[in-house]
């Protein structure tokens, strides 16, 4: 018997095809039988279309239809007729009709899934990716992975357009470790050596440049070895550009043009150029985080001017060595008492040694600190804040580098446990950077980005001496709080590209064996250059409203680097193990 042929997708069904006899095929969606009729949804990947089978159009048919389970594969042929005026269905592309089915083919029963598909119902994460094959047929996911390939045409539309090229690199590639772990793959034959996959493609987009290729670009699958979180995998997706013969504002200009063409070209919203801007050390100050979220103010103020010449011990201590800094939580002075001494508790587990809050009355302020403080204090303390009554001033003093970070993580809290508007899309690049930050935990610099970011020209005499002083020509892109994306200048000359391994503490001999053949190529008329890579999942996520990017993955891995539905990674035979030259201890 001939199998039945699909003419048509059930989402593009309407009412201008009606009359016409069309060929369907699907998943059933849900099935239900009325008695003299029985009606189901078939679902593909372009929608859903309902399926009437009837006694009076074919009594096989009918019969069949009483053995469809939820997500049977079946092949329908009928009638597309329009639904009776009471049957039409607003909430369905497809609502205004309906096949009168009278051939029906079952490709393939199914069991019971573990979970509904035909329900938007919360599931386990855990067993979603255990059955990611069927997860992958929710609505949820169907649209994600959808919008995801718009994105990502859009990406390559447009770098197209402006002339780059879009090359593959190695994936096999000489392990560099400078910043996470590399995962590292065994050579056969080469025993005792090692691949390491590639955290970036840096040093070979870097390559390009050297080799003549000027524009570059590639959506590429990256790797690092790390502690998970919500917007971290351990593979990952990358937009990679490069350019040859830019400066920073080149760079910066045709990431915005290029992020201006895919919302407009996905989410039809039109993003005003260019993004407003802010130096990294104003953003620690202002928001006590390199990667803001401007779109709810709340800014953190310094206020050692407040303060200065304080009988208070604690600001006196502060002060001498390190920082006070507040914000005012508008309307925050409704907090109970129960909810002020969870939030000073909060501060203590993100490092401060404490937290100070002050409520803004119409003639007083109320806080535990207030008996150590003189009226003029409390006056300017509310004048820097703008407090008005009912507002809350949260401050906490000690070291710059505990109070930045604690007060920019309160305020994040504090906007969600308010619920503050935070709707529409909120770019910001960060400028500035420090080029190196001196490590505790290894007792030497490191790079803050990587080690081929360019200083700024200014700074580089300072390299030497003062290391942490100097600036980097880098910036990253922040959108609603999230890092998007970062480059930077690259350095294209030798001699400071030898400085700054130095300065990492990196002998010659080292960075000769590392990173020799990228030193040989800067002698060979390497172009100035630089580029900039952002994080596509990241970057679905967010325009997609996504809280994590394992919805915008189609196969991703747990918060243990673990795949539940391969079982990945597993165990491997002692075979393979000899074959490497490999044995487990």
């Amino acid at each position: 018997m001939e199998h039945l042929k699909r003419t048509h997708r059930c989402g593009d069904l309407s009412r201008s095809q009606a009359g016409e006899m069309v060929g369907v095929t699907g998943w059933v969606h849900r099935s239900r039988d009325h008695g003299g009729l029985i009606f189901v949804d078939v679902r593909d990947r372009s929608g859903i279309v309902q399926a009437v089978f009837s006694p009076d159009v074919d009594g096989n048919t009918f019969n069949m239809a009483k053995e469809l389970r939820s997500e049977y594969v079946v092949a329908l042929e009928g009638r597309l007729d329009l639904r009776p005026e009471g049957r039409i269905n607003a909430a369905l592309e497809t609502g205004e009709v309906e096949i009168y089915v009278d051939r029906c083919e079952i490709l393939n029963p199914a069991r019971t899934p573990p979970f509904p598909i035909n329900e938007n119902t919360e599931v386990e994460e855990a067993l979603r990716l255990q059955y990611r094959y069927l997860d992958l047929r929710r609505q949820m996911l169907q649209k994600s992975i959808a919008f995801r390939h718009r994105v990502v045409k859009a990406v390559r539309d447009f770098y197209d357009s402006r002339g780059f090229y879009e090359i593959e690199t190695p994936v096999l590639t000489r392990s560099t470790p400078e910043g996470a772990r590399d995962y590292l793959v065994p050579s056969r034959v080469n025993p005792g050596r090692f691949y390491a996959l590639p955290q970036s493609p840096q040093l070979f987009k870097q390559l390009l440049m050297v080799g003549g290729m000027e524009r570059y670009f590639q959506v590429v699958r990256c790797f690092r070895d790390e502690d998970l979180r919500a917007d971290r995998q351990p593979e990952f997706t990358q937009v990679d550009v490069e350019m040859a013969f830019v400066d920073m504002e080149d760079v910066i200009q045709g990431t915005e043009e290029m992020l201006q063409y895919v919302i407009h070209t996905t989410l039809g919203i039109d993003v005003p150029l260019p993004f407003p801007r802010i130096t990294y050390d104003e953003s620690m100050l202002r928001y006590g985080t390199d990667r803001p979220d401007r779109r709810y103010g709340m800014e953190i103020y310094d206020l050692a001017g407040v303060f200065q010449g304080t009988g208070f011990r604690v600001f006196q201590e502060a002060l001498a060595s390190g920082v006070v800094r507040g914000f005012r939580v508008k309307g925050g002075g409704r907090f109970s008492r129960r909810e002020l001494d969870e939030t000073v508790a909060r501060a203590q587990d993100l490092g401060a040694s404490g937290l100070l809050w002050f409520v803004f009355e119409d003639e007083q302020v109320r806080s535990p600190t207030v008996k150590f403080l003189s009226e003029g204090e409390l006056g300017r303390l509310r004048a820097v804040l703008d407090a008005v009554p009912g507002d809350l001033g949260l401050v906490v003093a000690g070291p710059e580098g505990v109070v930045a970070p604690v007060l920019g993580s309160l305020r994040v809290e504090m906007a969600a446990r308010l619920d503050l508007r935070r709707e529409g899309l909120g770019f910001t690049w960060v400028t500035d950077f420090p080029l190196l930050e001196f490590s505790e935990e290894e007792g030497k610099y490191v790079s803050v980005h990587h080690p081929f970011t360019a200083p700024r020209d200014a700074d580089l005499p300072a390299l030497e001496g003062s290391p942490g002083l100097v600036r980097a020509k880098s910036y990253d892109v922040v959108l609603n709080g999230v890092e998007l994306g970062g480059g930077s200048i690259r350095i294209h000359k030798r001699g400071v590209q030898e400085q700054v391994f130095r300065a990492l503490g990196m002998g010659d001999e080292e960075a000769r064996e590392k990173f020799g053949y990228l030193l040989d190529a800067f002698e060979y008329g390497t172009p100035p250059h630089g580029g900039i890579a952002l994080g596509l999942d990241r970057m679905v996520m967010l325009l997609n409203g996504n809280d994590s990017i394992r919805d915008v993955i189609a196969f991703p891995k747990t918060a243990k680097a673990s795949c539940l539905m391969t079982g990945a990674p597993s165990p491997v035979g002692e075979r393979q193990l000899r074959e490497l030259h490999l044995r487990l201890t």
